[in-house]
């Protein structure tokens, strides 16, 4: 990894016609708009599929990608959809936020719609398609297959033979379904087809797409309910235990995930192969791949399952460098950027530089008055990633509008000469991308110098979060410039 920049925009985000970002045109405007402001790199947020709560940290399958964002007007110019298809569904290509719940009504109904069609013209491609990803397509089909037949319960609310995977049961379920187990393998076809496409232009760029990895997978996943030796569930396949953090300045309460945790011991004894799958199938999809909740290979917080928040937890061994030995054994040297950020610890900063993975910095943690912050520019170490906030963060304008400790917000704006005619937010890129990382990134939403309204995810919070998109007219000549000489005169620029 060369000295470089980058924009973190998710694809639900992009001004999309039909009320999400898509893999469409505007994908590939973006990808353009990165090229001529001088970026190397594009990140995103997790391309599964959600579920409830809509967000990209909890999906149905750690390998399936997200339905909502195959592009509609694409499956059109393919002859899989006429305009009439398309009529029922909102027009509106300068919505600035999301609506999960019409989507979750109408982008079905449109799919089954192409594939009436694929299932004539395309047979051969989808089985083709299916065949290669048979391990996780299969599991993943039939899920979700079974999961509609159940009213879109959690799979642990199923019928007791088919929640428990009697063989029996798999078997009828299979035939029963059999058409809407198709239908969900062509919504995968689909998916990774113009995935693929996007990435390879991407990449004919000169642009490298950085990727995020959650550490879990959600209890209602297909992960779960086909590979249940791998978690640590009772005989009944409920959790005994599920993820978190423990309560910080942010949280009193903590962060109760939910999320299933992994039965360590069990997968040792397997030589860390389900992770090794995990890492092959998703190192094909990215170039960098951002593990998040990175210190939780260290230790982990284990919340009895059933409790109401996260207070109770407790720290818990990970697997540390034996599973990322067995990692490297198998796939080689991967790009990572370790997401180290939350609680650390001696073990935990030892554990990650010992993994060789760049962790991370965030430019809006990095002022406490006395210039000691690991976070601030002047104390980062070369090989770190700089952020000048993540989506879980406020963005810069909505920090320094809401931050409770004016010292601090003083401190920044002194810290990054703030009080010129420049803008506050180009003001903290500007020390992202002097600083000494090999590379700085900041989100979308903070070049556009949007306040929180615009702001990605509040930890701790459901509903509205990940509903923000950029309106169609922001990406101007006069931005991409100011991105690029500023890239430039820091020298991170990738022209």
């Amino acid at each position: 990894m060369d000295r470089g920049s980058g924009i973190l925009m998710h694809i639900s985000s992009l001004p999309e016609a039909y009320g999400i970002g898509t893999l469409g045109k505007s994908a590939y405007q973006f990808a353009d708009f990165l090229k001529q402001s001088g970026q190397k790199y594009w990140q995103i947020l997790p391309l599964g599929h959600t579920g409830y709560g809509d967000s990209p940290y909890q999906s149905f399958s750690a390998y399936a990608g997200n339905p909502y964002f195959i592009d509609l007007d694409t499956l059109k110019e393919e002859g899989l959809l006429d305009k009439a298809d398309l009529e029922g569904l909102d027009r509106e290509e300068n919505g600035e936020t999301v609506d999960y719940g019409r989507l979750f009504v109408t982008r079905y109904q449109v799919l089954r719609k192409a594939y009436a069609r694929a299932s004539v013209t395309l047979e051969d491609e989808i089985q083709a398609f299916s065949k290669k990803n048979k391990p996780w397509l299969d599991e993943y089909t039939l899920y979700m297959a079974v999961k509609e037949a159940m009213g879109n319960k959690s799979w642990l609310e199923w019928d007791e033979a088919i929640r428990l995977r009697q063989p029996q049961a798999v078997a009828h379920y299979k035939e029963q379904l059999k058409d809407e187990i198709g239908l969900w393998q062509f919504i995968q076809y689909k998916f990774y087809q113009q995935w693929n496409k996007l990435k390879k232009y991407v990449n004919t760029l000169g642009i490298q797409i950085i990727g995020d990895l959650p550490i879990y997978v959600a209890v209602d996943s297909s992960d779960v309910w086909a590979h249940p030796e791998v978690f640590q569930l009772d005989e009944n396949r409920v959790p005994h235990v599920v993820a978190g953090c423990p309560p910080d300045a942010f949280t009193e309460l903590g962060q109760l995930w939910g999320n299933p945790i992994y039965d360590w011991e069990y997968l040792d004894k397997t030589g860390y192969s389900w992770w090794i799958d995990r890492m092959r199938e998703t190192s094909k999809l990215y170039d960098v791949v951002r593990i998040d909740h990175f210190r939780g290979f260290e230790s982990y917080w284990a919340v009895p399952y059933g409790d109401e928040n996260a207070k109770g937890g407790e720290w818990v061994k990970g697997p540390g460098m034996k599973l990322f030995r067995a990692i490297e054994q198998a796939l080689g040297k991967l790009n990572i950027i370790a997401e180290d950020l939350g609680f650390m610890t001696d073990e935990v900063i030892s554990f990650r530089k010992e993994t060789g993975y760049p962790g991370m910095k965030v430019l809006q943690f990095g002022f406490d008055t006395q210039g000691t912050s690991d976070y601030i520019p002047h104390n980062c170490e070369k090989e770190a990633i700089m952020y000048t906030g993540t989506h879980d963060n406020s963005t810069i304008i909505g920090w320094l509008e809401e931050a409770g400790d004016q010292a601090q917000t003083a401190y920044a704006k002194k810290y990054l000469r703030l009080d010129t005619d420049e803008t506050y937010h180009f003001g903290f890129i500007r020390g992202a991308w002097a600083s000494n990382c090999i590379l700085s990134l900041t989100q979308m939403q903070d070049v556009l110098g949007l306040d929180d309204e615009a702001r990605m995810n509040t930890p701790g919070t459901l509903g509205g979060n990940w509903i923000w998109r950029m309106k169609k007219d922001a990406l101007t000549n006069e931005l991409s410039r100011h991105i690029y000489d500023m890239t430039k005169l820091y020298g991170r620029s990738l022209i």
